[in-house]
C-alpha cells in the first residue's frame, strides 16, 4: 500500500501549477515558492499524446537536470517512461520554451550529479531513502 494519490488528484494538482506558471512568468508560490520550475512536455509512450508535467530543475556543472523522484514513490513517473521511450520533449521555464532531447544519465554520473542535488534540496535525498529503485536523473540539451 502507497500513500500515493490518485491519478485525478495529481492531474489537478498539476493543471493549477501549470496554470500559476503560465499567468505568472514562470513562477509559483505555495511550496514551490523557491523552487526553480520547467513545463516539461513529452510524448505518451502509449498513447502518443502530449503529455505535460511540471518538474522542478537545477543547473548542475552547466546542466539542465530533471529527477524522477515521483517523491520517493516505488514506480517512476510517467514523463520518465516517455522520455526513454521518446527523448525529444518541449520545456518551458519562466517566460522561455524551446525543444530538448533527454538524456538519461549512466549510474556514475548519477550518483556524482544526485549527491550534489540532495545536499542542495534534501528532500530528494528522503525520496531516495524511500524507495527501493534508483531514482533516474536526466540531462535536458537544447537542440
Amino acid at each position: 500500500m502507497t500513500d500515493m494519490p490518485d491519478t485525478d488528484t495529481i492531474k489537478a494538482f498539476n493543471t493549477a501549477i501549470v496554470d500559476e506558471f503560465r499567468s505568472h512568468g514562470g513562477k509559483v508560490g505555495g511550496q514551490f515558492a523557491d523552487a526553480d520550475l520547467l513545463l516539461l512536455t513529452t510524448t505518451g509512450a502509449k498513447s502518443g499524446e502530449r503529455r505535460l508535467s511540471p518538474l522542478a530543475y537545477f543547473t548542475v556543472g552547466g546542466k539542465l537536470i530533471i529527477i524522477g523522484s515521483f517523491a520517493g514513490a516505488p514506480v517512476s513517473p510517467a514523463w520518465v517512461h516517455n522520455l526513454r521511450a521518446d527523448p525529444a520533449a518541449h520545456v518551458e521555464i519562466g517566460t522561455e520554451a524551446f525543444e530538448v532531447t533527454a538524456h538519461e544519465l549512466d549510474r556514475a554520473e548519477r550518483d556524482t550529479i544526485f549527491a550534489e542535488i540532495a545536499a542542495a534540496a534534501p528532500g530528494f535525498a528522503e525520496y531516495q531513502a524511500k524507495t527501493s529503485r534508483v531514482i533516474p536523473l536526466f540531462e535536458l540539451r537544447r537542440v
